[in-house]
């Protein structure tokens, strides 16, 4: 069987041979020589897919120069923006370089998949709550009437209790915030994840250390029973409180994300398209190009943005995006 070269579209652009997708940054794909050649890969999925397989995608019979690829091999690529800085743009989901946000599709599918950033917060969030509320009661004890704990357990047993509580909390449900802050430390961007890194951190790391080592602060840290005091509470109800906030955004996110997948369901699936010839056939929208003239007939939803050449009617404007119709 004779191969061809698909790696290398242009002098300045290289081709997935799985997917097809092409991009002028060759160092931004995955090399893998095969049979004297190089070619080039946007993502280990495709890769992998290659190695089971190459020849089915270097066969003759299929034929990538024009960029088509056959429909079982078609992988979607959704660019993704932030909302607060839609100069930055990446291709997958992440975390916004300057403030931190987790990134947006520019697009929305109407099979586009759950928000995984809420559920990913929801799960943590309601975890934090199990457990930061008792770190809470048992530093505020006095406040609550509870001051017999102290009196029952002591104070190094009920500092000991506010560790194994909030450790999970700091370290697990806010393990997101920390990576974030550790980014925007690295690339000099700070941003309100850099504080909330840093404030919870020397929180949690002052009475782990306190609680630990109290001899090595001065007497006037300690108090009567010789422990000083801890702040356990503080940062593990300041990550819950930072979930409950990105929680609420993604929330709120995922409705607006809802509304519009619903207007997307609104419009037509097909388009009915006059060819040069004077016939006429209903074609998948996604087909559809710049010049193509269709028929909108009484009735019928305008498939797409255009200029009519023909005919006259009225048309309910709610769903289109111009009024040049």
């Amino acid at each position: 069987m004779q191969h061809m070269n698909v790696a290398q579209i242009t002098d300045d652009a290289v081709v997935d041979p799985v997917c097809g997708m092409s991009t002028e940054s060759p160092e931004s794909y995955i090399a893998y020589d095969y049979e004297e050649t190089t070619f080039y890969f946007c993502s280990n999925h495709c890769l992998e897919k290659f190695k089971r397989s190459p020849d089915r995608f270097l066969s003759d019979e299929i034929d990538r120069s024009d960029g088509e690829v056959p429909e079982t091999d078609t992988k979607k690529h959704t660019s993704y923006t932030c909302p607060m800085h839609p100069e930055v743009h990446r291709e997958g989901p992440g975390d916004c370089p300057k403030c931190g946000m987790a990134l947006e599709p520019k697009t929305v599918a109407e099979e586009s998949d759950d928000n995984h950033e809420y559920l990913f917060m929801r799960k943590r969030f309601w975890i934090s709550v199990i457990l930061s509320l008792p770190v809470m009661v048992i530093a505020m004890r006095d406040l609550f009437g509870l001051g017999f704990l102290e009196r029952t357990f002591g104070s190094v047993t009920l500092h000991w209790a506010e560790f194994v509580l909030a450790t999970p909390v700091v370290l697990w449900g806010g393990r997101v915030f920390y990576v974030r802050a550790w980014k925007s430390i690295a690339s000099w961007n700070l941003n309100m994840f850099t504080l909330i890194g840093l404030g919870t951190a020397v929180a949690y790391l002052y009475s782990v250390a306190a609680l630990i080592f109290p001899d090595l602060f001065p007497a006037s840290f300690r108090a009567s029973d010789g422990t000083v005091a801890v702040y356990f509470e503080a940062s593990a109800m300041i990550i819950t409180l930072v979930l409950l906030g990105q929680l609420l955004e993604q929330k709120a996110r995922s409705r607006t994300g809802s509304a519009i997948k619903a207007l997307l369901g609104l419009a037509p699936k097909t388009a009915r398209r006059i060819e040069e010839d004077g016939s006429e056939h209903d074609v998948p929208l996604d087909e559809i190009r710049m010049d193509d003239r269709l028929r909108v007939r009484p009735g019928e939803k305008v498939p797409v943005d255009g200029t009519v050449i023909d005919g006259n009617s009225s048309v309910q404007e709610a769903d289109i995006s111009t009024d040049e119709l």
